[in-house]
C-alpha cells in the first residue's frame, strides 16, 4: 500500500549522527552529545513537587481539557503581562498546545491546503519547513543568519512567491542560526502582514534564552499584532521542562479559537497533574528562566573561548541554547554532515549537521549547549585535536 505523506519526509539527517554516536558508545567510546538540543537542567523543584501531589490524587487522572485547564490559561496571560506587557484574554487568546512542536504542525492545518503556499526561513527548525509541507502547501525560502536582512529576504520571497503565501513563518531568537531581532523589525513584519493579509506565526521558543542584556520581543508587543499574528510559547528551555510537553499559542483569537476547536477532535489535553504542576512552575518559580539563561551564558563562553583557542572562531551567540558555527575552511569539503562525522569518529564530540535544518544550513554545524562546562572543555580538547590533525 502506498503510504501519504510519510513518503514526502526526507531522511531525517540527525538520525545519522546519533546512530554513530550510539555505534561509538556501544565500543565503549566516550563520546560528548552537544548535537540533540536536550536541555539537561532540571526542572523547578516546586513543579515537581506539585506533579507528585497532584498525581496522587484520582480525580486528575481523568480526562482533562484540550484547550488546557482554565487556570493554567490565565498563568499563561499573566505571564505574558509581566515578561512583554501584553494582555491577553486568557479564554479566547491562549490555547494550550502539547509543546510547540505539535501545536505548530496543527496549526498548519488549520491554515494551509493543498495549492497554498508559505514563507519560512532557511535554515529552519526542521518541523517550520515539513509542518506547512505535511498540510500539503509549497514553502518558499527566507534566507536567514546573524548577518541576513530579514525583512529586505522576506519582501523578495514574497515577490517570487506563487502562489502568494499565506502564512510566514518565524521563530526569533532562531534556532539553528541564533539570529535575533529587535522590535522595530516585529513591527515592520506585522504591518507588511496587514498590507499583504497575511498570517504571522512566530515561534518563540527561546524567549527567556538571552544574553549579554538583549531582551528578545514577542510579536504580541506590536501595537494590533493580534490582528495578523500568533505566537507560540513554550515551557520546555525556559524552564528546562522539555519532557513536560507544555506550551501555548497566543494572540489572534480566531486563529487560537480555531486550534482549539480542531484540538477537541485529535486530544483530550495534557495528563491533567502536569497541567496543574505547568502553573505551579510560572506563578511561584518567576525566575527559573533567568537563572536557566545564567547556565546557558556560562556554558556559551567555555564553548566559544575555548574553539578560539584552538584556532576556530565561533561567533558568540546573544541569545538561545546554540553556537552556529561555519565548518573550518580545511574541511568544508567534506560537507557539514561529512565534518560532522569526522568530529565524532575522531575528536569524540556529536554536533548537528547544518543540512539537516534545509539548504541553508550547508556549511555550517550547530552546538547544543547541553553538557557541562567539564564536558564541554572536554570536547574542546577533543576538537582540537581533529582540527590539529592529531587525533
Amino acid at each position: 500500500m502506498e503510504l501519504r505523506r510519510i513518503d514526502s519526509l526526507p531522511p531525517y539527517v540527525f538520525a545519522t549522527i546519533r546512530d554513530l554516536t550510539l555505534e561509538l558508545r556501544r565500543a565503549g567510546e566516550d563520546v560528548i552529545d552537544l548535537g540533540f538540543g536536550n536541555p539537561d537542567l532540571p526542572s523547578p523543584e516546586i513543579a515537581v513537587a506539585k506533579l507528585q501531589e497532584a498525581a496522587a490524587k484520582p480525580h486528575n487522572h481523568r480526562y482533562s481539557a484540550s484547550r488546557g485547564i482554565p487556570k493554567l490559561r490565565l498563568a499563561c496571560a499573566e505571564l505574558y503581562r509581566r515578561r512583554f506587557g501584553v494582555e491577553l484574554d486568557p479564554d479566547s487568546q491562549v490555547v494550550t498546545t502539547m509543546g510547540a512542536k505539535e501545536g505548530f504542525v496543527h496549526l498548519m492545518w488549520v491554515l494551509l491546503e493543498p495549492g497554498d503556499a508559505a514563507l519560512v526561513p532557511s535554515p529552519s527548525y526542521p518541523i517550520h519547513i515539513h509542518g506547512p509541507m505535511l498540510a500539503g502547501a509549497s514553502v518558499f525560502q527566507v534566507p536567514m543568519g546573524p548577518d541576513e536582512d530579514l525583512f529586505a529576504n522576506l519582501e523578495e520571497a514574497w515577490e517570487r512567491a506563487r502562489p502568494r503565501p499565506r502564512v510566514i513563518v518565524l521563530s526569533f531568537p532562531h534556532n539553528p542560526t541564533t539570529a535575533t531581532v529587535d522590535l522595530e523589525t516585529m513591527a515592520r513584519v506585522v504591518a507588511f502582514a496587514r498590507e499583504h493579509d497575511v498570517v504571522v506565526v512566530h515561534d518563540f521558543a527561546y524567549a527567556d534564552l538571552a544574553f549579554d542584556g538583549y531582551v528578545p520581543p514577542s510579536i504580541l508587543q506590536v501595537p494590533r499584532a493580534d490582528e495578523v499574528a500568533v505566537e507560540l510559547y513554550t515551557l520546555t528551555k525556559s524552564f528546562s521542562m522539555a519532557g513536560w510537553r507544555v506550551g501555548f499559542l497566543c494572540g489572534n483569537a480566531r486563529l487560537v479559537g480555531a486550534l482549539g476547536r480542531l484540538k477537541s477532535w485529535l486530544d483530550y489535553g495534557t495528563f491533567q497533574p502536569i497541567q496543574i504542576a505547568a502553573i505551579t512552575a510560572m506563578n511561584e518559580a518567576p525566575d527559573t528562566p533567568s537563572e536557566v539563561a545564567e547556565v546557558y551564558r556560562s556554558r556559551r563562553d567555555v564553548l566559544c573561548d575555548g574553539l578560539a583557542r584552538v584556532g576556530w572562531d565561533v561567533p558568540r551567540p546573544r541569545a538561545t541554547m546554540f553556537a552556529w558555527a561555519s565548518v573550518p575552511a580545511p574541511f568544508a569539503a567534506r560537507g557539514s554532515l561529512g565534518f560532522a562525522e569526522l568530529l565524532a569518529r575522531e575528536g569524540r564530540v556529536a554536533v548537528s549537521p547544518g543540512v539537516g535544518f534545509g539548504p541553508g544550513g550547508e556549511g555550517f554545524v550547530r552546538f547544543a549547549l547541553v553538557e557541562n562546562e567539564h564536558r564541554i572543555r572536554q570536547a574542546v580538547r577533543g576538537i582540537g585535536a581533529v582540527l590539529a590533525g592529531l587525533a
